[in-house]
């Protein structure tokens, strides 16, 4: 796979993947997302499958990483291994207000960027 096609692919894995934790949460305020352990799990695997894609980016292409400060990378990856790392220790507010707000903020980025690379093999 040539190198744009895989940044592609891995952008739209980081929308994808954040546009879903976003509307897993649907209405639920932060009171009814801490009492839905179905809706906190499916919020939290789409974070952490959103923040795995941001790894192997970061691995594939650190130049790509290095031109796009408007992402922040670092705490991105922080909240991936903290997730992938710590099961019953993950702050549930935290994973709410990233999925309600900075999940939005995430995917109006990654949509600026993924027009610069082209679809297909």
């Amino acid at each position: 796979m040539k190198r744009e096609h895989r940044i592609r692919s891995l952008l739209e894995r980081i929308r994808s993947a954040s546009l879903d934790a976003h509307e897993l949460l649907g209405p639920l305020d932060l009171k009814e997302f801490r009492t839905n352990l179905l809706v906190q799990r499916g919020v939290g695997m789409s974070l952490l499958m959103a923040s795995e894609s941001v790894v192997q980016l970061e691995a594939f292409s650190p130049d790509f990483v290095a031109e796009h400060p408007e992402i922040d990378w670092v705490t991105i990856r922080g909240m991936r291994n903290r997730m992938a790392h710590g099961y019953f220790d993950i702050n549930l507010d935290y994973v709410y207000q990233t999925a309600k707000y900075e999940a939005l903020d995430l995917v109006r980025i990654v949509d600026s960027l993924i027009h610069i690379y082209p679809e297909g093999e």
